[in-house]
């Protein structure tokens, strides 16, 4: 399928530099029927539901996983996205090419310059298309606790800003922004972003009408950001990211899809993993294990009825997954109205919900 289909004009006026305040005022473009366009606010979510209906979020933490380093005279800026286990992991690093094997790259944050540091990292292995492998050169223990210095959330490439430099002022709350109000399993290196409009009084809200709540994980990777270079589908490589549906979740979304019960998806994560988790009756199996499915429109859905979802950027795997569940002419109408009515785009922008049309 060629990547172009998937492509649309977006003004960079329309792309979000920070959340909503609250987060449950943004706007919600509802698309729950098929043949209707209504224009709502988040807050207006517990309204639109049913009772009984099964609401699937991803409980995965964001960790600071973006670092500022040097190597000699170089900077580069090193953004983590999968562990190959509790020290190594794989990386994306702007000025790479100023890194070779055994070099050794030294953290420093606006408060610790890199002379300060003891924070550091050697190279272990250059990739053309997985980045670079670096180990960290502490103990495993004092890991979280160092990133939670040094780090800084790794904000999509969209969201620019500023380098830490001494003494800078940062007008930004990312550590808290990008981070769901639910967030308890840490490990993911990106948000999921669909969760980030929920707060308590909606939760509350959902909980007052009927509205059950399940829990996965996705530790959602920095391959999400990445562009599909490729002119098709089908010679784009998906990074595998670590997913979890205990025994609980699984039986708990079976019964509800028995009783004829929606099952709505937050976000496009929580898509991915359990339509990875479940075989082709529509059956959702318990799962530990990585995924890298990579959904197009031809896609038949087993598990969702509907998804909450932001908007995603031209020609990505996102935009393409959410035109497999509404359908590509449905999709490229709705951005189109989102355009015009001027909707927040992006991770920290506005939001939609879609009914699911092509299902098993």
């Amino acid at each position: 399928m060629r990547v172009d289909i998937f492509d649309f004009e977006l003004d960079k006026e329309l792309i979000a530099k920070a959340p909503a305040k609250p987060r449950d005022s943004s706007k919600l473009l509802d698309l729950s029927d098929e043949t209707k366009i209504v224009d709502r606010h988040f807050f207006d979510l517990p309204n639109i539901l049913q009772k009984g209906d099964v609401l699937v979020f991803n409980d995965t933490k964001v960790i600071p996983a973006r670092l500022y380093g040097q190597r000699g005279e170089a900077l580069v800026e090193v953004t983590l996205y999968h562990p190959q286990n509790g020290l190594t992991w794989w990386s994306f690093i702007k000025n790479a090419k100023r890194l070779h094997k055994d070099d050794i790259i030294t953290f420093y944050t606006s408060q610790i310059s890199a002379c300060e540091s003891n924070f550091k990292a050697r190279v272990l292995k250059k990739d053309l298309q997985d980045g670079v492998l670096i180990e960290f050169l502490c103990d495993v223990d004092s890991l979280s606790s160092l990133l939670q210095v040094y780090g800084m959330m790794p904000l999509p490439p969209y969201i620019k800003r500023d380098k830490p430099l001494k003494g800078l002022w940062n007008p930004y709350n990312d550590k808290e922004d990008y981070q769901t109000v639910y967030a308890k399993a840490e490990g993911a290196v990106a948000a999921p972003t669909a969760g980030l409009h929920f707060t308590q009084n909606v939760l509350d809200a959902l909980d007052k009408k009927g509205i059950q709540k399940v829990f996965l994980t996705l530790h959602v990777g920095a391959g999400t950001f990445l562009p599909v270079k490729s002119d098709d589908t089908k010679d784009h490589k998906m990074h595998a990211e670590f997913g979890i549906i205990t025994p609980l979740a699984a039986e708990t979304i079976n019964l509800a899809k028995n009783e004829g019960r929606r099952i709505i998806a937050v976000g496009t994560t929580s898509v991915r993993l359990l339509e990875t988790a479940a075989d082709e009756r529509g059956i959702l199996h318990p799962f530990c294990d990585e995924t890298n499915i990579f959904i197009t429109p031809g896609y038949k859905f087993k598990i969702i009825d509907m998804i909450i979802t932001n908007f995603h950027l031209p020609k990505s795997t996102l935009f393409m997954l959410i035109c497999a569940i509404a359908g590509t002419e449905r999709m490229q109408k709705a951005y189109a109205h989102a355009i015009k009515e001027k909707y927040r785009f992006y991770s920290y922008g506005d939001s939609s919900i879609l009914k699911c049309v092509n299902k098993i």
